[in-house]
């Protein structure tokens, strides 16, 4: 996942400490002017290295995945994380500046050359200090971003979706090799599930998200819809579960509505409609009936969602 690599981010203090600490490390290796100097240089070095590196451990969002761009965007609002770590890298190309700066402007007289460097070190300081917040706002949006469940965009997905009981995460650890994984997404506190299944030597990837697609969009906030936008990227197919017998506690009147919306607000991807519980009833029209309970049609059920997805990999040049 491209974020979770993402180096903790130092606070304006501890890039300030860190530096000097160095710098005084390096002056007491030399004297006179040269020590100075080597304050100087040592000083702007680390902190222009570790701003730069702040900046630039974080990926391009231009060429960033849709579905990772609007995952993030929901999460911390991309433009302000861009402007922010613009500013960190407007700091390191700045503090670089500064140094070289005041190493220029060293007399050989070491009074003058103490103050000048003070001086240095006075303005690099103001430099890093008017960065705290962008520093702040770059680090709370790497922890925000960094623990997200494991989700690959590229792999061929199933998005289950549909009212809360109707048998979707029973169906999810169903069809997945092994017990899914369940992690919490910043928007939502029900976790999202995420599990694989292969055909054909191909690994699907399939996707149930709790308090997201559970419920109408004019009952979710702002970012649980962005976070919904974010999904129709990463979607190939949905399954939208839904329980005709009515124990769910939702009438069927209102699950197919949030089918259609759905349907409506995925666009070309295709919506399957899948009948759980069975064996209680079948009475809604839908593409496949299955029981999860029973086990009934489970198998052809995800061999439903496999042809509707219609992944076909890329296979070799042949000559």
């Amino acid at each position: 996942m491209i974020f979770e690599s993402l180096p903790t981010t130092p606070t304006s203090e501890e890039l300030i400490d860190q530096a000097f600490s160095r710098a005084a490390r390096a002056g007491r290796a030399k004297s006179g002017t040269q020590a100075q100097q080597s304050m100087l240089q040592t000083a702007s070095n680390v902190l222009s290295d570790n701003l730069g590196n702040v900046a630039t451990e974080w990926p391009d969002f231009r060429e960033v995945d849709p579905f990772y761009y609007e995952l993030a965007d929901a999460i911390v609002d991309v433009n302000e994380l861009r402007q922010s770590l613009s500013e960190v890298q407007w700091a390191s190309h700045k503090t670089k500046e500064i140094g070289r700066e005041y190493q220029g402007r060293l007399t050989g007289d070491l009074e003058t050359d103490r103050k000048l460097r003070k001086q240095g070190f006075a303005r690099l300081a103001s430099v890093v200090e008017e960065v705290e917040a962008d520093l702040e706002r770059v680090g709370e949006a790497r922890n925000a971003l960094r623990d997200l469940p494991e989700i690959d965009p590229d792999e061929p997905t199933v998005v289950v979706a549909g009212y809360p009981n109707v048998g979707k995460s029973s169906f999810v650890n169903d069809v997945t090799n092994a017990r899914n994984e369940i992690a919490e997404y910043p928007f939502t506190t029900k976790g999202v599930h995420v599990g694989h299944f292969d055909r054909d030597r191909i690994r699907y990837q399939i996707v149930d998200t709790p308090g997201l697609l559970d419920r109408p969009a004019d009952e979710r906030n702002d970012i649980e819809n962005q976070a919904v936008s974010a999904l129709e990227h990463l979607a190939d197919a949905v399954l939208f579960v839904v329980d005709a017998s009515g124990y769910c506690g939702y009438p069927l009147d209102a699950q197919l509505e949030l089918r259609d919306a759905l349907a409506e607000q995925f666009g070309d991807v295709p919506v399957l409609t899948v009948c759980n519980k069975s064996d209680l009833s079948t009475g809604v029209e839908a593409d496949a009936y299955m029981s999860v309970e029973t086990g009934d049609n489970v198998e052809e059920t995800l061999d439903a969602a496999v042809e509707a997805v219609g992944y076909e990999p890329e296979l070799p040049f042949e000559e």
